[in-house]
Parts: C-alpha cells; structure tokens; sequence
C-alpha cells in the first residue's frame, strides 16, 4: 500500500480536493509519483459518499424498522468523520499564501454559496415553503460542511502549533456539547462537535494507515463491526437519534448536562474504531470506482436535490419501501444515483458550480509550490 501526505489540498472534484471531497496527493520520495493520484483515498471517498447517500435515503424509511434504524445509527456514526479525517489529513500543509487562498474560494467558498442559494431556492419554490431565506450564516440541508470546513481550514496553522491537539480540540466538543446557547449561525454545533475528526487527521501520519492493513487488523475489524451493528440495534429504542447528527447540545435534547461530555467521547471513540475498521477494508489498489473518487464533491452536493424531491413529492410514503424489498431497492438506487452523479460527464455538466474558474476574477496566486496542484 502506498500512502503518501500531500503538502497542500484544495476542494475541487476533478483535481486534488478533499472530504466529500477530493484530495490532491502529491508523492514523498520513493512512494506515489508525482501528478499520480493515490487510488486509496480516491476509493475511500467513494465509499464513503456511498455511505452518505444510502443513510440519506434510509432516513424516511427507517421509521418502525428496528435493524435499519440500527444500521442507519452504525453508518452516521463514522461516515462523516471518514470525510472529515481525509479532509484534515490532505489539510496538513494550509498556509494563507497567495494560491492556496485562491483555492479556498473556489473550491469551497464559492461552492458553498452557489449550493447553498440553490437548496434554498429548491425548498422555497418546490419545497412549499415560502418563506425560506437565503441565509449564508445559516446553512441549509448538507451545505454545512462545505461552510464548516472553510472555517476548519483556515484554522490549520493554528491547529499545526498546538502541543496537544486532539484533546484540546475534544474539550472544545465536550463545551459544545454543554452549551444550548451556540445557536444556528454557520452551524456552530457541527463545527465544534465534529472537529476532533479535522484535528486528528491533522495529526495522522501515513504511518498510521499503514498499520490498518495488517492481516489480524483487518479480520478484528469484521468482528467489530458487526459487534458495532449489534450495539447499534440494542441502543435504537435507548437512545436519541439525534446524538449522531452532533447538530444539538445536550440541553436541547432534553438530557442533564453530564451527558453531553459522556456522549462526545462515546461517540468520538466509537467513531474512530469503525474509521479504522473501513479504512482497514478500503482496497489500494485502482478499481472500477477509483475514477469516481475524483468527483465525490458532486455526489454530495447533488444527491441531496434527488432525497429533497423525494420528500417533497412524497415518493418514500409507499409502505412497502419499509419491507425488505423496499429497503433494498432504495439502497440500491441510491447507489446507482451517486454513481452516476460521480462520473465524468456530470462532473463537466456541473463544474460550472462545484468548481468554478474565476481568472477574471481572482488574480493569480503566485508559483505553486511543495506540490500543490492546479
């Protein structure tokens, strides 16, 4: 396996981006070669959005259907920390300069802007809601982690001079957790409840991956994971939904205040072992999916519009989508959409908005230096 740290990646699909995102590598010595993307993270991103678009799905039909709700609970559990630990990782070299600045806009900032007017149209106008504002301080549905990250980013040569890190960053999530009074604006509670994902793959060394693909490594993570499952089915009639979301303080979900720091770590500790055990089983090698890890970004901002209308236009009221049957063919198509939202040719439709070009807008950031892309 060949896992090598760039020095710098933006969020653009069909270049080197990160989290839903796509990551630019870069090699190190004797590893990757240079303008090579590596093939784990690519299929790591794949299988993550995956993961992402079948939870989305399950959501409006999982009601009464205890081992979906279970698995529903495994899956939200660690999906969007995978996300979040690439996005650190590939985070690692984040400087202000001129070029890297110029990728933050156009691969996040901007995104985040055109995203989140049209989800706030779609809800307005085919929605049956009216009265929805465009807010950019109030993301809208997935827009938040778009918004998030720019905020995490920015915040990476802090992160990069700290002695203790992680649990600094932990502490931060245990206030969060504490604190009814954060608000809506920028999605504050994610931001600080998902952080310690961002801080860690700060901290993560390719080492570190290297070590997940031992053979005991991988058989143990199979055994965790259904033990995972299992837990996830005894803990659904126990335990609020919500606590996976890391969107509501303690407060807000009617539990004493001691539960909040309880459930951070729980839930950061449970997190980072299923992380493990999927990355134990992402292959290295390239395959059928590996060139639809380069456009996750568009599965994940473009799925959303296909779950909205589906609620919108009541498709997922049918009772027999919470059969067996009905579940397997919602995971199925939701599969199938997103990857036919990650190819190629949807990402040249809709480059326009997930990674614009602004040369007449921006100017020129300077030599590209310690490997970054373009």
């Amino acid at each position: 396996m060949r896992i090598t740290p760039p020095n710098y990646v933006a969020v653009s699909p069909h270049r080197y981006t990160t989290q839903v995102l796509n990551v630019a590598t870069t090699s190190a010595a004797t590893a990757v070669p240079p303008h090579r993307r590596d093939p784990f993270f690519d299929n790591a991103k794949f299988l993550a959005i995956l993961l992402v678009a079948i939870g989305h799905f399950w959501e409006p039909i999982k009601g009464g259907n205890r081992a979906l709700e279970g698995a529903y609970i495994a899956i939200y559990t660690f999906h969007m920390p995978v996300f979040i630990l690439i996005s650190g990782y590939f985070s690692r070299g984040f400087t202000l300069t001129g070029h890297r600045s110029k990728r933050l806009i156009t691969s996040i900032a901007l995104p985040y802007v055109v995203f989140e007017t049209a989800y706030s149209l779609f809800e307005r106008h085919l929605g049956g809601n009216p009265a929805q504002p465009i807010s950019l301080l109030d993301p809208i549905y997935l827009t938040w982690f778009l918004c998030v990250l720019f905020i995490w980013r920015l915040t990476t040569p802090i992160w990069r001079i700290v002695r203790w890190p992680v649990p600094l960053s932990l502490a931060i999530a245990i206030l969060a957790s504490l604190s009814p009074s954060i608000g809506n604006d920028l999605d504050m509670q994610r931001l600080l409840q998902f952080l310690p994902y961002f801080v860690v793959g700060l901290s993560l060394e390719s080492a570190h991956l290297q070590l997940l693909r031992q053979r005991f490594i991988r058989i143990a993570s199979i055994l965790v994971a259904c033990f995972a499952l299992t837990l996830s089915w005894w803990v659904t009639p126990r335990m609020h939904t919500a606590w996976v979301y890391r969107r509501d303080s303690a407060p807000e979900l009617d539990a004493p205040w001691w539960v909040g720091p309880v459930m951070t770590l729980a839930m950061f500790a449970c997190a980072m072992l299923l992380t493990a055990c999927f990355f134990a089983w992402v292959p290295c090698r390239r395959t059928w999916f590996t060139t639809l890890g380069s456009g996750t970004l568009y599965g994940y901002l473009l799925h959303g519009f296909f779950r909205k209308a589906g609620q919108y236009w009541h498709w997922f009221d049918a009772e027999w989508l919470q059969n067996p049957i009905g579940v397997i063919c919602v995971t199925l198509l939701s599969g199938a959409l997103v990857i036919v939202l990650c190819t190629p040719p949807v990402q040249r439709i809709f480059r326009f908005a997930v990674a614009p070009q602004l040369q007449w807008l921006l100017k020129e950031g300077g030599q590209k230096t310690d490997g970054c892309r373009p």
